[in-house]
């Protein structure tokens, strides 16, 4: 089953095309990496696939139904089966770890029972039990970062897409976190398309990667032997 079809979709910001006419498809289950220099496109891609921007042309699909046409979203972000973890992580300085790990089950109006049960359970999948009263600021960058995995795992995402979320860690922790997503995934087998301009975290995370150049639009093409697309 395909869970995103990108079909010749742009994206205009002030006259300037930063996705043009792209198109490339995602099978269900699978690890996709988003690669390239900083510029071609690779957020704004994750932006519009999850709701937040509007495409000015072309379709977008996800696990088979429209969500996204020329200047319009059918489907709200809500209501897409999406979990995003944003570059900056977005955790709130003012909840402690339990509320941000809840914060999207609140937002969902989830039960309050159920809501506890999926921190704890998210808290004790990535570590964090003895955490849940700290607040980020008292937490680590590896700890902070485990925090939006574990919010983004609550709402049982069908799709998961994370934007460059360790490009601030030492190479040691990179490593540590990059093993850590690869065990989420296979115990959860969501679809992964994850954003990078490391080749190192290409190569390690991703089944397949769709290389993205800044000045070539259109369809992605593959190259044979090497798992990666171009577009």
């Amino acid at each position: 089953m395909t869970a995103i079809e990108f079909q010749s979709v742009t994206k205009v910001y002030r006259g300037k095309r930063v996705v043009d006419s792209h198109s490339f498809i995602v099978e269900a289950g699978e690890r996709v990496v988003l690669f390239g220099p900083s510029g071609c496109g690779k957020s704004t891609i994750l932006f519009l696939i999850a709701g937040l921007v509007t495409p000015d042309a072309g379709e977008i699909r996800l696990n088979g139904g429209v969500v996204s046409t020329a200047g319009k979203i059918h489907v709200g972000p809500q209501l897409r089966g999406v979990a995003m973890v944003f570059q900056d992580l977005a955790l709130w300085p003012h909840m402690n770890v339990a509320e941000n790990i809840g914060f999207g089950l609140s937002a969902r109006r989830v039960p309050i029972a159920e809501r506890k049960r999926r921190i704890a359970d998210m808290a004790n999948l990535v570590g964090l039990d003895d955490y849940l009263d700290a607040r980020p600021g008292e937490l680590s960058g590896g700890q902070q970062q485990r925090v939006a995995l574990a919010r983004a795992l609550a709402l049982e995402p069908r799709i998961l897409l994370m934007d460059e979320p360790l490009s601030n860690l030492d190479a040691a922790l990179n490593r540590r976190l990059r093993a850590e997503i690869l065990r989420l995934h296979a115990e959860f087998a969501f679809t992964l398309l994850f954003v990078t301009h490391s080749r190192d975290e290409a190569h390690d995370i991703g089944q397949r990667t769709i290389e993205l150049g800044c000045d070539t639009p259109g369809s992605s093409t593959s190259c044979d032997g090497d798992r990666t697309d171009v577009l």
